[in-house]
């Protein structure tokens, strides 16, 4: 017999699909559109402030997708990182601090606007169609779990761990010296990564986080 818990993550995987996708492109996107801003064209030259998917999938951050939405509590991924030249920029420290704090302050917003769709829909839809219909169970497991991914794709990122974004953010904020010792565990970073999501370090940090992050949007909408 199909094991009914590996059933009820394939079902996951597959409603989490829309709003991961989205949370990573439009997280890459948000990188390119603040390097341009900063005076960086590397990204918009390249074709990379687009929500088409095709330039920004990454096999192996769809693959951690997959796994983390089958087997973790939260769900994580990533597309193709945007190509970013700090020699444009005017101040490059300040400026990459800005460009990678850009991504996570995306899908926070992201998460809140998929709240925000929820709220619309529990509030104006009726209730035959968001418990009596296929299309109306998606859409709310899919609003429910465009948040809580969401969330999730942003406190990873703010891992401060090169080359995560919150690795880029603290270099950004340590002294000149102690940033660039710092970046060189970059090199080792997808590594210690991938040791804190199988050892379930970083699962005991982000549950909690997450938990407090889905009840204060919630609390936002009157849920």
């Amino acid at each position: 017999m199909f094991d009914h818990s590996i059933s009820e993550s394939i079902s996951r995987l597959a409603v989490a699909f829309v709003p991961v996708l989205l949370g990573i492109i439009l997280h890459e996107v948000a990188h390119g559109w603040v390097a341009l801003k900063r005076g960086d064209p590397t990204a918009w030259m390249l074709g990379r402030l687009t929500l088409n998917p095709v330039p920004h999938v990454d096999p192996m951050g769809m693959g951690m997708f997959a796994f983390t939405a089958l087997f973790t509590p939260f769900v994580f991924g990533w597309a193709k990182p945007v190509p970013v030249n700090t020699r444009y920029f005017r101040n490059p420290r300040r400026d990459m601090l800005l460009v990678s704090a850009a991504g996570p302050l995306t899908n926070i917003t992201l998460a809140l606007l998929f709240g925000l769709a929820l709220k619309l829909m529990l509030t104006f839809a009726p209730h035959d169609f968001l418990l009596g219909s296929a299309v109306g169970k998606y859409f709310l497991e899919m609003f429910q779990i465009g948040i809580i991914a969401n969330f999730s794709l942003a406190f990873v990122n703010l891992v401060p761990l090169p080359p995560l974004d919150g690795g880029h953010i603290l270099e950004g904020l340590l002294p000149r010296s102690l940033a660039n010792a710092y970046a060189g565990i970059g090199r080792y970073g997808f590594l210690i990564l991938v040791v804190l999501l199988a050892s379930g370090v970083l699962s005991s940090v982000l549950t909690p986080l997450l938990r407090w992050s889905w009840n204060a949007t919630l609390t936002i909408y009157g849920l």
